[in-house]
């Protein structure tokens, strides 16, 4: 059978589940020529989702960690395709892949076909701005890794503007508002406290740490509501002794160039502003040649991860809505799940070209963690035996950095790891702890 003739799958999306999927499944059917393994993505390169928090803030360099698809694919038999997703066609098995454009314009890549086998979507999410008027003009997100950096490069700059304007920052051109107090607009909270307090270390010394002023503002009534009250509660008390304001129970209800403006009628004036409120799928999903979808355009899915009107396309991670037996709501957003999806989907894929029938997803809660960045780490770990456990200081810490070293397992393996590990201890001697370009 020639290369062409092979059965093709296609994964779309080069997220933490997309990328581990497609590397285990190049080790196992693209090295052995038993499948073409293909990636389709709309960016280069990839970083973990749970960092982005650090890249904003300027303590995590995304570019000396960011993995290239092109040399992952190399390296572990499968090919990457770069561009985005625009639409399906399920009668002929076929993928339409948009145009892509350099920063002038110019077109480089036009738009595309691609023809599968069997197709995975795990596109991730994106920030839900509910509509909310003025979010979208004012409002940073940090769902990519370009607006990660977008958002630090604002962020020195700005630091760069009042240091050397002369005269005292205006009201609120250095106060930072979080609209959300989920993991990420806790997170990185915890990271701009950090920075603020480096400023002077490396010359910025016309700036007062005092003058910038970080808000935590949360709808709900408490911080972190997804997870278990004990964890939250630490969690607040840990910002509240780094000085951050926390507002619960106040919704946003309109954004401008100079403030956030609440329900309660507060003006919380701010130059910078974070949207880190919610999450949904991208819009795009719910409009691929039927495939059912839920309201924030999540693809439901089987519990094989099959999606529920064409048994060839499969989804995984945040764009999918996934059963999750003996519980109400389906399968959450988070990176484990997308972890535990792949590992699944992996065994489906290979199963379903032999035509055996396939498992279905057992969603395993190993518990939370959020890491308050060298102040603290809190969370709970899950057992059978003991219940929920909650951790918290250096032993949460461990925990929290091993997540992020499992993930460079599954797409490195443990050696390599462990070299890069290594890498990083040293580098991080002679680095700066926050990112000055």
């Amino acid at each position: 059978m020639s290369h062409e003739e092979l059965p093709h799958i296609i994964v779309v999306g080069g997220g933490a589940g997309g990328l581990e999927l497609v590397t285990r499944l190049g080790r196992k059917l693209g090295k052995r020529n038993k499948a073409r393994i293909t990636l389709v993505d709309c960016d280069t390169t990839h970083i973990w989702k749970p960092l982005l928090h650090e890249v904003a803030a300027g303590t995590f360099d995304s570019y000396e960690n960011q993995i290239e698809f092109m040399a992952q694919g190399a390296k572990k038999h499968f090919r990457f395709r770069l561009g985005r997703l625009e639409g399906i066609d399920r009668e002929k098995r076929i993928i339409h892949v948009a145009p892509t454009f350099n920063e002038e314009g110019e077109q480089v890549i036009p738009p595309r076909t691609f023809q599968y086998d069997l197709l995975v979507i795990a596109v991730g999410s994106i920030s839900n701005d509910f509509g909310i008027e003025g979010v979208k003009e004012h409002c940073m997100m940090l769902d990519s890794t370009s607006q990660a950096e977008r958002f630090q490069k604002r962020l020195l700059q700005r630091f760069l503007k009042v240091h050397t304007q002369g005269h005292p920052p205006e009201p609120g051109q250095l106060d930072i508002a979080i609209c959300g107090a989920g993991a990420t607009g806790v997170e990185l909270a915890a990271q701009l406290h950090k920075v603020r307090n480096l400023l002077k270390t490396y010359g910025l010394d016309q700036i007062n740490p005092d003058d910038i002023h970080i808000t935590i503002v949360e709808g709900a009534d408490r911080i972190l509501p997804g997870l278990p009250p004990r964890l939250s509660q630490a969690a607040h008390q840990q910002l509240q002794k780094l000085g951050i304001r926390i507002l619960t129970g106040e919704r946003v209800v309109r954004a401008t160039a100079e403030a956030i403006h609440t329900e309660s009628g507060k003006v919380l004036p701010a130059g910078i502003k974070v949207w880190a409120a919610g999450i949904k799928a991208p819009d795009f999903l719910s409009q691929l040649d039927g495939l059912e979808s839920n309201r924030i355009h999540q693809l439901v899915v089987e519990p094989t991860l099959q999606t529920t009107r064409d048994e060839r396309i499969f989804a995984l991670g945040d764009c999918a809505q996934c059963p999750w037996p003996g519980q109400e709501r389906p399968v959450p957003p988070r990176a484990q799940a997308a972890h535990q999806q792949a590992s699944l989907l992996y065994r489906n894929l290979i199963r379903k070209l032999r035509g055996q029938p396939l498992l279905p997803f057992r969603y395993r809660d190993y518990g939370s963690l959020v890491s308050l960045g060298k102040y603290s780490t809190v969370g709970n770990l899950m057992s059978n035996l003991t219940g929920s456990v909650m951790i918290e200081g250096y032993f949460a810490r461990l925990m929290y950095l091993s997540l992020y070293k499992m993930h460079q397992v599954a797409l490195f393996g443990f050696f390599p790891t462990l070299l890069i590990s290594m890498s990083h201890f040293f580098k991080a001697t002679i680095n700066p702890e926050m990112k000055l370009h």
